[in-house]
């Protein structure tokens, strides 16, 4: 990990600094690891929501069958449900696209992918 100093955090933030990277504490851990907590977020999220949608599209096939249901657990643990979700992490479209959104505006300390965290949201080309 970089210095403060570096990722102009704290003390070392300047007049373009994002507010959150100037005030210390907390706020500014939060801040310097925006990128990979919001990233995990929308990750869970997306599985979940993968995860109840593919339950529920099973589940009518199963009942078309004339076959009892799933519950959630056992779909999530089902091999239907692994095979739908390694078939979408093939595709990541997605999240490539939410990375260079997303790493305008939120940090990463130490990431050859993010600006420093106190550097300004318009400074382009900078590297942490």
């Amino acid at each position: 990990m970089e210095s403060d100093k570096d990722q102009k955090v704290g003390a070392y933030a300047d007049d373009r600094s994002p507010s959150w990277a100037a005030v210390g504490g907390l706020r500014t851990t939060l801040f310097s690891w925006s990128l990979t907590l919001v990233m995990a977020a929308v990750f869970l999220f997306s599985w979940l929501a993968q995860s109840i949608a593919g339950r529920v599209a099973f589940n009518e096939t199963r009942l078309g069958r004339l076959q009892d249901p799933l519950t959630w657990t056992q779909y999530v643990t089902s091999a239907d449900f692994w095979s739908r979700s390694l078939q979408n992490w093939q595709s990541e479209f997605l999240a490539v696209g939410s990375m260079a959104v997303l790493a305008i505006y939120l940090r990463q300390r130490g990431s050859p992918e993010s600006k420093p965290v106190g550097e300004a949201n318009d400074a382009t080309g900078i590297e942490g």
